[in-house]
């Protein structure tokens, strides 16, 4: 199934399997500048939102975020503003994973995801930095 957003590859969209509900979130405008040290995965509920981002938030703000996520996740953004969630929504749901953080993507929403520097979820078992992007809000608030 192609991708919704002609900034994005042609390419069709990864397939989950019923035991992969995580797949990975291509980079908004094609390749970054710089390679991204994180692995960023996007639910496959989120996928045609995640895909449509830089139609609704504009291909600026997206690659920002992209960068932010995949480069920084546990730090302030440069642009844009982001915080940690309280109560039962802030806590981590796997092992090593950080608290949910909250990230306001311009006016039109906010994405949630937490992260980690081990996962391992590979085919080797090897450990590698995951960011997961829990939920994606494009309505404003």
């Amino acid at each position: 199934m192609p991708t919704s957003s002609s900034a994005l590859s042609l390419q069709p969209d990864p397939k989950p399997g019923a035991y992969r509900p995580y797949v990975a979130a291509r980079s908004p405008g094609g390749r970054p500048d710089q390679a991204p040290t994180y692995r960023v995965v996007v639910h496959r509920q989120y996928l045609d939102k995640w895909n449509s981002l830089v139609e609704r938030v504009g291909l600026e703000s997206a690659q920002q975020f992209y960068a932010h996520v995949s480069l920084t996740p546990g730090s302030h953004p440069k642009v844009g503003t982001s915080g940690y969630l309280r109560g039962k929504a802030a806590k981590p749901k796997w092992d090593g994973y950080s608290r949910t953080i909250h990230y306001e993507i311009s006016g039109a929403g906010r994405i949630d995801y937490q992260w980690t520097n081990e996962e391992a979820g590979g085919a080797d078992g090897d450990k590698h930095p995951v960011v997961r992007i829990l939920t994606i809000d494009l309505n404003s608030h």
